[in-house]
């Protein structure tokens, strides 16, 4: 159920105003809106799916603050959130960098649907022109204009690219790697679905622990072309 145009804005507005605090991390290129809030089928109890482009080589370090920062917030999105309990949460289930912007295959019907409609949100304006060029197997996407992009400055992000943008950095990303690993694996021991497609790698950071949902649209989308 598609929400009335009101509530979608009014959701819009909560998320730009969540997402304006990734400022704050070092090493985020950008950040797109996908699924539902992009595609316009959000609903009031709809949570905000933001796929995020990192630095090469900070991809754990990226994720790391960003999650740290929306937990702190209280406002990241946690699998085990059920239903009525992920309103308006930060899902963070997609990290990129420019060795994995184009999208793994297969591609279907869903990803491509889903790809044209990812819509900029924060970032460097080049670095979204690349990810889009990218993903041409998808078509032209929808928002590729930049009315939406906003790219605000802060003293932190500045500085920890300062500190963190060399020897010390890279030290600090094998470690974070470590231990984020050790987390996501325990993590996926308990919340794998069905038909999982799942990276976690220097390139992407992928979660997606459920296809179902996307089996049951591609399915959906086939019968109503026949």
């Amino acid at each position: 159920m598609r929400s009335d145009v009101g509530a979608l804005e009014k959701k819009w507005l909560r998320l730009r105003s969540l997402v304006r605090h990734i400022r704050h991390v070092s090493f985020v290129d950008f950040v797109l809106v996908s699924g539902s809030m992009a595609t316009g089928e959000a609903t009031e109890e709809s949570d905000f799916d933001l796929l995020v482009g990192a630095r090469a080589g900070r991809i754990f370090t990226v994720r790391f603050f960003a999650a740290g920062l929306f937990e702190f917030l209280g406002v990241r999105r946690r699998s085990a959130d059920g239903k009525g309990k992920s309103r308006d949460k930060i899902c963070l289930n997609h990290f990129v960098t420019p060795q994995s912007y184009r999208l793994g295959e297969p591609h279907n019907e869903y990803w491509a649907y889903l790809y044209r409609h990812l819509m900029p949100i924060y970032g460097k304006k080049e670095a979204i022109e690349v990810f889009f060029d990218a993903n041409t197997w998808a078509n032209e996407p929808i928002y590729r204009g930049p009315s939406s992009i906003r790219r605000e400055w802060s003293l932190i992000s500045v500085v920890g690219e300062w500190l963190f943008g060399g020897r010390l950095g890279n030290w600090l990303e094998k470690r974070l790697k470590r231990y984020e690993v050790k987390r996501i694996e325990r993590n996926l021991a308990s919340s794998l679905g069905y038909k999982p497609v799942v990276r976690y790698d220097d390139a992407e950071l992928r979660f997606h622990t459920d296809t179902r949902r996307i089996e049951e649209w591609c399915l959906r989308n086939t019968l109503t072309k026949q």
